[in-house]
């Protein structure tokens, strides 16, 4: 036996790689081929059904050839045909039972279904067919309840045994939920429990319901009436009439320690099966309520799927494994001591797969297989096997098969050997029937996967690309990719049992056409698909943080980066739900604009952007503040004479925390309408304690102020009027000084209206010289705030006191102050007045003070005023104005810089104070020494040569000395701007020009000159200039020049190898007459230009132009003939347009039109007042303009020359309007009278004034427009 054991555990090993990749049959992808039945859906093991309804008993197969069906009853064959109430749906197995005649209980009974074809049978497990059942609440007469307040009471609901159990629960009359607590709650069986009774327990209407959900019906038991009496207000009521008698004896119920109601006992036990829930409970009774708490006696509660129900009452465990075994205690305790039961908790277990069901064998003929039916339980299940829903004992033997307890193994299994194997596991508790059939084809491999697919993945994301396959023998799976150097195996790769290929973190290289080839003993099949990694979506810019005033905008931005070739769509949420259906939200391509925000808006705001691949999301808060709301409920407490306690209450702050409080006052008896800030006081404060002064009638408000601003003022509090005084303080700011040299005049900064205390404010002002012991003056002054002291000698310290006065008494002694009185110009000037020469730029000068007596003021310190009187040399004669330099203070020294060298200058020093300068001191001179001249006035470059040039100049402007002679230093400069060896060379002082010979030919030269004293040489003047080229060099120094033509212009091109650095462009018309100029453009160290300003249509003559020094000639290159071809102008002639030439004939016609109406309209004439014309026309005559000089002459008596009637054309061809639009005498003709058509006359009022024309002549003589022509018009319609 034990041999026999380890054979089969042998083969086991050898086929256990079969059971692993083990295939079913793809029937929707691969026609034709043979699968033995599988149940697909079956109704579950235990089917409880309404009988209301028809009974509907399911089961689905699949198999091919597709699966016949039959059924058992009660372990019989059921034969459907001969019940008429049964119908089997076609093509299925499922069951519709009619109920309407036939009631649903003879139905009740132990189903099970039977799916068949030629490959093997396939049966469902046990369907347990039970009517729902709901019976009514047996009746039964309910006694009221009484008891004692404080007692412990049960009320039962024992509700019908229904199918399944009912739903429980505890309702009044008007169908509310009664109230539960610690104190009261409802048990698992329905029963409701008080730990103690109040007298608020008392009602009539305690009613259970119970509701069955298959039937959906509810259940109602007869109500329970409670009474809780309260003993000592019973026996305090009856002794009065019963001599003091107790009514009831029995004591009244006091605290007691916790006892429990359920469970009973110290122990109890409770057995539950593996995955469902446990639930355990303990009630206790007790005064005061006792609080439960729960324990595992052998270890910690357990951490997951554990809750506490019912206050605490209830324990509850979900999906109960073997490790929730043991013993709980749950614990009793309030203030007298606690109560302890434990509940010891056995688990078992109905079967249930440790890895799975037996798995569907698809074999080769001479292939190995296995199939394993492995299950657990408490205690240990049983395991029995059948073949096509026959015992596997009474089954035909097959010499392939060999069953081992839950293990059937196949060794070169033949065709002929599929079949449906069932395997059923059980113990007490319960049992398990799964189906696994064994298929034996031979198919070559096949690849299921669509070919040419494309996968699309995200960068750094799993990328899986499938290869669902089909063959038999299993075929194997190899992956290539692109050029197919080599199978892909190994990191990054991993190839899963299915054929998948998965790249852990996909990359951009991993992009690209990967080939699966399936492979078997029967063939090869290859696929091919597309991987394209895309690059992730990422918000970039995240929406931060927003704290935004009401009724402004807020921009939540969301900026997003993703791939290319992937489209994006942006969502936003509002406190994960959808945004408001607002017109005020706008969303944007990358923002969320949120229009006159309103503290509705705020909340937490999340930008979601979706690709068909991924997406990221971000989110941020939004605060919507805003100025708080003013204070209310202002109130004054604990008023004393000079101080007030006010207290309010705060606005709402609006998500921005308040602050300082702002407390204002208003005097009503000084100040009325003006508000003036007293205190602050923290946010958190609600009361100020006020400080007040005497004599104000105080109105107060608090305005609140937060990040965002102040509010509104409060309401303002009550009137509060303090007392009368005297004043507290005097005046500050006190100090004297004088406007004249003979007072004093003393000033102060007066005391406000609160600081006054009191009527008849006023101030004494009291003065005495410092330095003499005299008494105070005083003198009392009103509505002031100077007084001023004549007669005071000059610049004397004086001693000053300013006391505040009122109708109440006097301030306090105020404190002495200090001034002078006015000062007077200085009368004294310093003297032994030297200067001591530092260089030929500076000179120190030094005096005696003057003494403080001849000042007669504050010193303000000294000035020097010096001036240039000439140079020492004959070259630079001229005089400087004056020049001052103020030294600040009491000094005896300073110094006067910028001096010009080798010059003679005067000076004198003079004191000042706060009136002016004293006088000056006598004239004193000093000399300053030679300097270093100042550059070259020039350097020009002359007789340019071969190998050799001249150079002239002129001494410098500023010799600061006598020039003793001039040092030149020259050298070569090459093309790259490098300098060479210098050359120095001494010159004469009379010398203005030198001749440099051998020099290199065709080189520049660089050139440095100053000229020097015996204090050194100055700076230098620098020019370049370069020598004659040679015959070897060529005539222009441009070559290769060219052009050519573009959008921007024309483009120039050249090389250039002279040495001058001014080079630029001319370019003119080709034949252009002699009279125009070439147009010049300047090249900026560039060999090439675009020309710019060239016409289309038209060709010009260009060249290069290069510039050296002045008496040198210009270099030029080649002509180039340059032709701008014509192109189509962008900008268009309004003058061409038809829109334009349509306006003006319609302006035209309009014109002409009107011009016809005024002079029809002007020839009809009318009657006019002559008085009205005397006054409007005074003039005698009327004169026409000339044309030449613009003065008035004669009309022409030429015919041909006169103008309409009934108007008037001045000399320039335009028609006047003139001021008179309802009068024709203005369009008279002559001084000659006429009568117009209906016989008036106007002869003699047809003349004006020539001053009255002039006046109005520029304005009236313009050219003919409508509006002159509507103006017109208007003066006869």
């Amino acid at each position: 036996m034990e041999r026999r054991r380890m054979d089969t555990a042998l083969l086991v090993v050898l086929v256990m790689g079969h059971l692993a990749t083990a295939l079913e049959v793809p029937l929707d992808l691969l026609e034709g081929l043979p699968q033995p039945p599988t149940i697909t859906h079956q109704s579950p093991k235990d089917y409880i059904i309404d009988p209301r309804e028809n009974i509907v008993i399911h089961c689905e197969a699949k198999g091919k050839p597709h699966p016949s069906f039959s059924w058992t009853r009660n372990g019989t064959h059921f034969d459907i045909d001969q019940d008429p109430n049964v119908t089997m749906k076609p093509h299925s197995g499922t069951l519709v039972v009619d109920i309407s005649r036939e009631k649903a209980d003879i139905y009740e009974a132990v189903y099970q279904c039977i799916a068949r074809n030629i490959h093997g049978t396939a049966v469902s497990h046990n369907i347990v067919i039970r009517q729902s059942r709901s019976p009514l609440w047996s009746k039964e007469k309910i006694k009221p309840v009484v008891i004692q307040e404080g007692g412990s009471l049960v009320l039962p609901c024992q509700p019908p045994a229904g199918l399944p159990p009912p739903i429980i629960f505890w309702m009044d009359n008007n169908f509310h939920r009664l109230p539960q607590s610690s104190r009261v709650s409802q048990s698992l069986n329905g029963d409701l429990y008080f730990s103690n009774v109040l007298l608020e327990d008392s009602r009539n209407d305690y009613i259970c319901y119970a509701r069955f959900p298959h039937t959906r019906t509810i259940q109602q038991k007869q109500p329970i009436s409670v009474t809780v009496l309260n003993m000592d207000a019973i026996n305090d009521t009856m002794a009065a009439f019963y001599n003091d008698t107790d009514l009831f004896s029995e004591d009244p119920v006091e605290e007691r320690r916790p006892t429990f109601l359920i469970p009973s006992g110290s122990s109890s036990s409770k057995m539950v099966l593996r995955g469902q829930v446990l639930e355990m409970e303990c009630i206790a009774e007790g005064l005061p309520t006792p609080e439960i708490s729960w324990s595992k006696v052998s270890g910690e509660l357990p951490s997951k799927g554990t809750s506490f129900l019912h206050y605490q009452k209830t324990l509850r465990i979900v999906n109960v494994s073997e490790s929730d075994a043991g013993d709980y205690r749950c614990t009793a305790r309030n203030q007298l001591g606690s109560e302890h039961h434990t509940i010891h908790v056995t688990v078992k277990a109905a079967p249930y797969w440790i890895i799975g069901p037996p798995r569907n064998l698809v074999l080769a003929p001479g292939e190995n297989g296995v199939l394993t039916c492995r299950a657990s339980g408490t205690p240990k299940p049983s395991v029995t096997w059948a073949m096509n829903g026959i015992s596997i004992e009474k089954s035909p033997k097959d010499l392939s098969r060999n069953v081992e307890d839950d293990t059937i193994i196949f060794t070169d299994i033949q065709t002929g050997s599929s079949a449906v194997y069932q395997c059923n596991v059980s113990n007490d508790h319960g049992y398990l029937l799964s189906n696994a059939f064994v298929n034996v084809l031979s198919e070559p491999p096949r690849v299921l996967t669509p070919s040419n697919k494309v996968y699309q993945v995200i960068k750094n994301h799993p990328a899986l690309i499938d290869c669902a396959f089909f063959g038999s023998p299993i075929p194997k799976i190899t992956w290539f990719k692109d050029s197919r150097s080599s199978t892909l195996v190994g990191d990054p790769y991993i190839l899963h049992d299915n054929g998948t290929l998965e790249i852990h973190k996909a990359q951009a290289r991993n992009g690209g056409k990967y080939t699966c080839v399936a492979r078997n003993n029967l063939g090869i099949y290859e696929n091919h698909v597309y991987l394209e990694v895309k690059e992730p979506t990422r918000i970039l810019k995240q929406p931060e943080y927003k704290v935004i005033q009401r009724y402004r905008s807020a921009v939540l931005e969301c900026k997003v980066k993703h791939d290319p070739t992937l489209v994006p769509t942006m969502s936003w949420l509002k406190d994960d739900d959808e945004l408001p259906d607002d017109e005020r939200f706008v969303v944007d391509s990358d923002s969320l604009t949120i229009m006159d925000v309103t503290e509705s808006d705020a909340g937490v705001y999340t930008c979601i952007v979706n690709t068909t691949l991924d997406h990221d999301s971000a989110s941020v808060e939004l605060t919507v503040v805003e100025r708080p709301d003013p204070p209310t409920d202002l109130e004054l407490t604990d008023q004393k004479k000079r101080s007030v306690q006010l207290t309010w209450t705060p606005g709402d702050e609006h998500n921005s925390p308040i602050q300082n409080f702002l407390i204002q006052y208003e005097d009503s008896l000084h100040h009325r309408g003006y508000w003036h800030n007293l205190t602050e006081v923290p946010g958190t404060k609600t009361t100020a304690h006020l400080k007040l002064s005497a004599y104000v009638h105080y109105t107060f408000r608090v305005l609140a102020l937060n990040a965002v601003g102040f509010s509104r003022p409060s309401s303002p509090s009550k009137i509060y009027k303090t007392e009368p005084a005297a004043p507290d303080e005097n005046p500050t700011g006190v100090q004297g000084f004088g406007t004249e040299h003979d007072n004093l005049v003393i000033s102060w900064t007066p005391l406000s209206g609160l600081q006054s205390n009191g009527p008849g404010l006023r101030y004494r002002v009291m003065w005495r010289q410092k330095a003499v012991d005299s008494d105070w003056t005083s003198e009392t002054v009103a509505n002031n705030s100077r007084f001023v002291v004549s007669g005071t000698p000059t610049f004397v310290p004086y001693e000053l006191k300013v006391q505040a006065v009122n109708d109440h008494g006097v301030g306090p002694e105020p404190a002495i102050a200090h001034g002078f009185s006015g000062e007077d110009l200085p009368v004294g000037a310093p003297e032994n007045v030297q200067a001591m020469v530092l260089n030929s730029t500076l000179a120190e000068v030094h005096w005696e003070p003057v003494p403080h007596k001849l000042i007669r003021g504050q010193i303000k310190g000294y000035k020097v005023y010096y001036w240039k009187e000439h140079a020492l040399h004959k070259h630079n004669p001229h005089q400087m104005e004056k020049q001052i330099l103020t030294f600040s203070g009491n000094h005896s020294h300073g110094r006067l810089p910028a001096l010009h060298p080798f010059s003679l200058y005067s000076f004198n020093v003079r004191v000042y104070n706060g009136k002016g300068d004293g006088p000056p001191s006598p004239d004193e001179q000093f000399s300053t020494p030679e300097g270093v001249p100042g550059a070259p006035t020039s350097l020009v470059v002359t007789n340019l040569n071969l190998d050799s040039l001249t150079l002239e100049w002129s001494p410098p402007h500023d010799r600061n000395g006598r020039i003793t002679g001039y040092t030149l230093k020259y050298q070569p400069v090459n093309n790259s701007n490098e300098l060479g060896t210098v050359e120095e060379l001494a010159l004469l002082a009379n010398e203005t020009s030198v001749t440099l010979p051998n020099l290199k030919y065709s080189t520049r030269y660089k050139f440095y000159l100053s000229a020097k004293t015996v204090r050194g040489p100055g700076p230098a003047i620098t020019e370049e200039a370069v020598t004659v080229m040679d015959e070897v060099w060529p005539v222009s120094p441009f070559g290769n020049v060219s052009s050519s033509v573009g959008e921007d212009g024309a483009v120039i091109s050249w090389e250039y190898w002279g040495p001058e650095k001014t080079i630029y462009v001319e370019y003119i018309v080709e034949n252009s007459e002699g009279e125009e100029e070439w147009q010049k453009e300047l090249v900026n160290g560039s060999q090439n230009v675009v020309l710019k300003g060239l016409q289309g249509g038209r060709s010009y003559r260009v060249r290069l132009v290069a510039k050296g020094h002045h008496d040198q000639p210009l270099h030029h290159s080649k002509e180039l003939l340059v032709t701008v071809p014509a192109v189509a102008s962008r900008q268009v002639d309004i003058a061409t347009q038809g829109w334009f030439i349509g306006l003006m004939c319609a302006i035209a016609l309009l014109i002409l039109i009107l011009l016809i109406i005024c002079f029809i309209q002007r020839n009809k004439g009318g009657k006019y007042p002559v008085k009205e014309k005397e006054d409007a026309h005074t003039d005698p005559e009327f004169q026409p303009m000339k044309e030449d000089d613009c003065t008035f002459g004669e009309y022409s008596d030429n015919e041909d020359h006169k103008p309409l009637k009934g108007s008037r054309t001045p000399s320039n061809g335009t028609v006047k309007r003139d001021d008179s639009d309802d009068s024709l005498v203005d369009y008279g003709e002559g001084g000659e009278g006429q009568f117009n058509e209906d016989g008036s006359f106007i002869g003699q009022y047809s003349g004006k004034s020539g001053s009255r024309d002039t006046a109005e002549g520029h304005e009236s003589s313009e050219a003919p427009s409508p509006i002159n022509a509507m103006n017109s018009l208007n003066s006869f319609v």
